[in-house]
């Protein structure tokens, strides 16, 4: 037996929302509808549940994504724009001393993505 992928499930606010949010970072709609919403862009697959009680500050939930190009994805989800504070925001990739190379994003629900690759 071999695990090939994990896909997080994490909560939304407002499903429409969401799902314009996550187009914007290259996601693809793949089933939508009131309470449930599926994207994917290549091998990464995210699924939201509908919370309206949601409080994006205290909400506590995440995933971790492991892009084949950091930088890559670093310049292109730089160039939407968002904010480096405050929700939604991009924390810009940098070198951790654990050896990854990361940035994170908070989305507009308070989930947190770190996305990192390895220090070469």
């Amino acid at each position: 037996m071999c695990l090939e992928k994990l896909s997080p499930i994490l909560p939304s606010r407002e499903i429409a929302a969401t799902e314009a949010f996550w187009q914007r970072l290259g996601f693809v709609t793949i089933y939508r509808d009131d309470r449930y919403l599926l994207l994917k862009r290549e091998g990464a697959e995210v699924h939201f549940w509908l919370n309206r009680n949601l409080d994006p500050a205290s909400n506590d939930v995440g995933a971790y994504l492991r892009p084949s190009d950091m930088d890559e994805l670093d310049a292109e989800w730089g160039a939407l724009g968002l904010p480096s504070a405050g929700i939604p925001r991009l924390e810009r990739a940098e070198d951790k001393p654990w050896g990854m190379r990361e940035l994170a994003l908070i989305d507009e629900d308070g989930n947190l993505i770190r996305a990192g690759v390895e220090r070469r």
